[in-house]
């Protein structure tokens, strides 16, 4: 028998905080950028040059989270039959949090027993653990801390389906996810469906992220000899064999000592899966239709950046690997989606077990066959794609029941199609109701029905960006009424100007906006720009005005100390601080952001102090090394001044010896990180 229900679970978990009010107009860089190789083929740097954005907009930041925690109680819907059990948490982009075997009572996923949120998510906020599902772009999903739509949908033989859905602002399309169970199943059947409803050509991206457990014995096994290598050094892709590569084999993750990812190239034509094997031979598989063709390991390494990145997410203990599936053979490609098409797949999780001297022998064919063979057992070809065929029946079914609601957009631009006369915006099983709108909303529904968009107070904290082309036509009229004209709509224009790259015409925006009414909001955002043309004193000049008005929002505190280091007013920085109440003053980021200004006027007492607080910074980031610089920088310049000695080869190396990084402050993720200073 198949049962799906609403349950809830209860663990350690950091609050997630306000989202940040500021919007992310600057661009971020990105760890996966690559160079094109003569090892590429044509078509992937095709798809590689697809897609790219200058910023998250229009999403805010979700960066308000601590490193403290207590029990917390989450949402979860609970797909269930007489051998699995899958948990899926539905506040948090929907993410499958444990799929258990019962008869043998096997966890197959890495399931981390606590929320811990940390920046490595396109929107800062990531966690560890689970199957993540990701849209949109590189880095994760949009939705990885936010909650999906979720509602229960019926097949016609009474299986229940978990249906959960949102609407991508990047692109602009509707994505849904039809998890179900049939009775006697012994896998998971996930169905995806991505809906282009525009009469453009879309770059679309989606991975599957699985964590699995990793042990001494974890085996990850690919029906493919050949992948292309990412190391995190800029260095670009490298196509190299599977499964060794410099003589190591990098299938057993524990060989590697530093951060990379295995993009499998997989032969058209063959059963696409991956799986991660224990030492007996078993573990959990992922399969899939053919549009899913892309398959990847990454692996934090066993260097100490790697280790302190799993501590760091899983406090109680969760070292994992992640096992992927995606569109493109790897996560730096988009794909062109042509206009109203709709792409879908199926995929398939459950235990597969093979013999233990296949699986961990030196013969990768007969590692490879044998788990083909095994994988043929649990869940035939043939079957899935029969799978396939039949829950496209119910792919378009209305739920019967909603239980919970996601953000407002969908809804929002629904009702924008119906006013122009554009086709709908998903099919009829995706109900993006007007019970999702909410206050954020509120202001482009007014310019939507009625032409005019709402003033707001300068001093409360704006949300709800938006930067799609049709909302900027609509705002650019109703600026020329006199019920428009106000602060509001200017600075929300300047940030759509900007964000399709017009940066005169949005600074003219901003101008007018402060003319209209000074506010922190419009200070900012100029600030910034000024920040990115490294005209940094006019950035510190216009950041200081709206620290003025909004004294108090930690995010705006923190850009204000970078650019005011930048500008190198690290006196004006460390004088400001002196003003501010304790909770913002011990912030993680706030400390990092004076000792670094400290170090720049050579206070080495006030550096030391930062690290003999052990301060941490909750929000570090992937791949950033401010801290393990900050260390060598620190004992470089203190011992050049003591011994009054130049900074030389001879003496960075003395440094690295003397002065080891303590494992706490241990993000470096490649071994070029390890070289510094």
């Amino acid at each position: 028998m198949s049962q799906l229900r609403l349950e809830t679970i209860i663990m350690p978990a950091a609050d997630l905080g306000d989202e940040n009010p500021l919007p992310p107009i600057q661009g971020g860089g990105d760890l996966h950028a690559i160079a094109a190789t003569s090892a590429i083929p044509d078509e992937m740097v095709q798809n590689m040059a697809l897609g790219h954005l200058p910023n998250v907009m229009p999403y805010t930041m979700q960066d308000g989270y601590t490193r403290h925690r207590q029990d917390r109680e989450f949402k979860t819907a609970v797909l269930e039959n007489d051998i699995l059990k899958a948990t899926f948490l539905l506040e948090l982009g929907g993410r499958l949090w444990s799929l258990l075997h019962k008869p043998s009572g096997r966890e197959l996923l890495a399931k981390n027993n606590v929320f811990q949120p940390a920046n490595l998510g396109l929107r800062n906020a990531w966690f560890s653990g689970g199957v993540e599902w990701n849209i949109g772009t590189i880095g994760h999903s949009p939705f990885t801390c936010a909650p999906l739509f979720a509602a229960k949908v019926e097949a016609d033989d009474g299986t229940p389906i978990l249906r959960m859905y949102e609407y991508e602002r990047f692109r602009g399309t509707p994505f849904q996810i039809d998890a179900y169970l049939p009775a006697d199943s012994p896998v998971l059947f996930v169905r995806v469906s991505i809906h282009n409803s525009t009469a453009k050509e879309l770059p679309i991206y989606w991975w599957s992220n699985i964590a699995v457990p990793e042990t001494a014995q974890t085996r990850v096994i690919v029906p493919t000899d050949k992948a292309f290598r990412f190391g995190y050094k800029g260095s670009g892709l490298m196509r190299i064999d599977t499964p060794s590569y410099e003589a190591q084999d990098y299938t057993y993750s524990v060989n590697i000592d530093h951060s990379a990812d295995y993009f499998f190239d997989i032969p058209q034509g063959q059963r696409p899966y991956i799986a991660a094997f224990d030492k007996t031979g078993s573990g959990l598989v992922q399969t899939s239709t053919a549009r899913l063709q892309g398959r990847k390991l990454f692996l934090w390494g066993k260097g100490a950046g790697g280790g302190q990145w799993q501590k760091f997410l899983s406090p109680s203990g969760c070292n994992y690997i992640e096992i992927q599936a995606g569109l493109a053979r790897t996560q730096m490609e988009h794909l062109p989606m042509p206009a109203f098409e709709t792409w879908s797949w199926l995929e398939a999780y459950g235990l597969v077990a093979a013999p233990a001297t296949a699986v961990h022998g030196e013969d990768w064919s007969a590692a490879q066959t044998a788990v083909q063979h095994s994988l043929d057992t649990l869940v035939p070809e043939e079957t899935l794609q029969a799978e396939y065929e039949r829950s496209s029946a119910f792919a378009q079914k209305e739920p019967t029941e909603i239980w919970q609601q996601g953000s407002g957009w969908g809804a929002l631009e629904q009702q924008r199609r119906q006013y122009s006369g554009e086709p709908s915006l998903a099919p009829a099983g995706l109900i993006f109701g007007d019970a999702s709108l909410t206050a954020v909303q509120k202001p482009w529904l007014s310019l939507l029905q009625s032409g005019i968009f709402p003033p707001m107070p300068p001093t409360q904290a704006p949300l709800g960006y938006m930067v799609q082309a049709e909302w900027r036509d609509l705002l650019e009229t109703a600026v020329s009424q006199p019920e428009s004209n106000h602060w509001f709509s200017w600075y929300h224009l300047g940030i759509m100007r900007h964000y399709a790259g017009e940066q005169q015409l949005a600074c003219a925006a901003w101008e007018q906006a402060v003319q209209a009414t000074p506010t922190a909001w419009s200070f900012r955002v100029m600030a910034i720009t000024a920040q990115a043309n490294e005209q940094y004193e006019d950035a510190a000049a216009l950041m200081a005005q709206a620290v003025q008005l909004v004294p108090d929002l930690l995010p705006l505190l923190i850009e204000y100390g970078r650019i005011l280091i930048q500008a190198n007013h690290a006196d004006s920085w460390l004088a400001h601080l002196a003003t501010l109440p304790d909770d913002l003053k011990n912030a993680g980021r706030i400390r990092l952001l004076e000792a670094q200004a400290a170090l720049q006027l050579g206070d080495f007492a006030r550096v030391a102090q930062f690290f003999q607080d052990e301060i941490v910074v909750p929000d570090i980031r992937e791949g950033e090394v401010t801290l393990s610089d900050l260390w060598f920088a620190y004992h470089l310049q203190r011992i050049a001044t003591t011994e009054n000695c130049s900074v030389t080869p001879s003496l960075k190396n003395r440094i690295r010896r003397e002065f080891p990084l303590p494992l706490s402050m241990d993000f470096r993720m490649t071994r070029d990180n390890e070289c510094s200073p």
